[in-house]
This record gives structure tokens, sequence and C-alpha cells, in this order.
């Protein structure tokens, strides 16, 4: 059975969502200020990672990394640079 999960979190005046799709062949889609940058596909359980780059001047590489399971997903907002990874909260649509 798919379901949609959705995760956003504001990042140094940034917008970054992420739409995890589970199911047979789980999808990751990643929009940065409302446009999509990225997405990939994964297999399983298994953690996604989807590269993207923040908008500054010079661009910010950055990587959602989506836990698929077991259970409900989770992603975080891996920057460059950055210490600590950033936890994306879930959003209900």
């Amino acid at each position: 059975m798919r379901r949609r999960h959705h995760f956003h979190i504001d990042y140094r005046g940034h917008s970054v969502s992420a739409t995890v799709e589970t199911g047979l062949r789980p999808v990751v889609e990643v929009l940065v200020d409302g446009k999509e940058t990225g997405h990939e596909t994964g297999r399983g359980d298994r953690p996604v990672a989807v590269p993207v780059e923040l908008p500054t001047d010079p661009p910010t590489p950055a990587t959602v990394r989506a836990s698929l399971g077991p259970g409900v997903p989770r992603c975080l907002l891996i920057v460059e640079g950055d210490a600590e990874p950033h936890v994306m909260a879930p959003r209900l649509y």
C-alpha cells in the first residue's frame, strides 16, 4: 500500500520540503523554495539520500536523507559545513 508523508524545514531563509511516498518502490521528492530540485527512488526500507543545493551565493550543497522504515519515515537536512543534521518536521496535508 502506498502512502505519502510530507516534511518541512525553514533553513536560513529557505524553505525545504520533502515528500516521501512509501510502497514497493519508494520515491523521495525534494523542493527548495517551492521548486523541485531533486528526487530519488529507493529500495525497500533502505535510507534514500537526495542531493540538493540551497540558492545562496555561492550555492550551498545539502542532502535530504529519508529513513523509510520500519515504521513512519523520517527526514534530515544535512548541510555541508554544519556540525549536526537538521530534523525536518512532519506535516499533515
